[in-house]
């Protein structure tokens, strides 16, 4: 693109955003939303206003037909990759195959970076990264359902429900826990119970963070001055940003927490604890 391009682009840009900016100074008003702004923040964390039947049976909350949806595409487009496209992997590598190679690698790299046992932590820090990125990003699709008063909604991200993110942390915490059983045997149960506290950091660091987003961009929308442009740029960039940081945050910490229980913790040998033993009576009977 040329400079002159450039310029014309950016004019039109400009004009563009002008008209809106004008069209929302004349509409007036006191908001772009009936309810209050209290009401709309806090719908935003509790969900208990707009739910969703699930098949008739029950009223849930509407981020988990969004993780219901998430889940289906990312096994289908799975079970795609499996039989379609892996079969037909080239030693020169195609475009989607590099990219394919390439998110793969990082996790891989990830795992044999931080614990010796990395088979399996390299496979759940890959899916539980690319969970969480396709999730976040699944908001910006805005897929409408029907709630249980009869207005459609946008389905927000699975880990708009705090539920969601304490699962994601639980889950993560036992593949820990796991680590440690794998690497110290019966010990590292132990080495895993003195963190605690990791299930409910890893799970409030997701929820908090996305909720953030979530807030901003439904504190921009309620008002009618803000309402136009300003949503989609703070939106996408917020969706963008929460995706890529939690996503790359939660599986680093699970891959580290993973190593460091995983390591064996090696004994003495035996002559050189005799020897201990040895200096040890030997101080004791000086003493005396």
């Amino acid at each position: 693109m040329t400079k002159k391009e450039r310029n014309k682009a950016i004019i039109i840009f400009s004009v563009i955003a002008l008209v809106f900016l004008i069209g929302s100074i004349m509409t007036g008003g006191t908001g772009g939303e009936e309810e209050s702004v209290q009401v709309v923040m806090r719908d935003a964390v509790m969900h208990e206003v707009n739910r969703v039947s699930l098949f008739g049976l029950k009223d849930v909350n509407p981020s988990l037909i969004a993780a219901f949806i998430v889940s289906g595409i990312m096994i289908v487009f799975a079970l795609i990759c499996r039989i379609f496209v892996i079969p037909r992997f080239r030693l020169v590598p195609g475009k989607f195959q590099l990219v394919l190679e390439t998110v793969v690698g990082i996790f891989d790299g990830m795992a044999k970076q931080n614990s010796h046992i990395n088979r399996f932590l390299g496979a759940y820090i890959f899916a539980a990264g690319s969970y969480i990125f396709t999730g976040t990003l699944f908001e910006l699709l805005g897929v409408q359902v029907m709630t249980t008063e009869g207005h459609a909604i946008s389905l927000p991200a699975p880990f708009a429900d705090v539920n969601g993110a304490i699962m994601m942390g639980c889950l993560s915490y036992l593949v820990i826990m796991s680590g440690g059983i794998a690497g110290n045997g019966i010990k590292g149960i132990g080495k895993t119970l003195k963190d605690f506290s990791l299930p409910i950091s890893l799970s409030f660091r997701l929820f908090g963070a996305l909720l953030s987003g979530a807030l901003v961009t439904e504190l921009v929308y309620y008002y009618t001055a803000m309402s136009y442009v300003v949503p989609v740029i703070v939106g996408v960039l917020f969706t963008l940003l929460h995706a890529l940081i939690q996503a790359y945050v939660l599986t680093m910490l699970t891959s580290l927490f993973y190593g460091e229980v995983s390591e064996k913790v090696e004994k003495p040998p035996k002559e050189k604890r005799r020897l201990g033993k040895k200096r040890t009576t030997v101080v004791r009977e000086q003493n005396a």
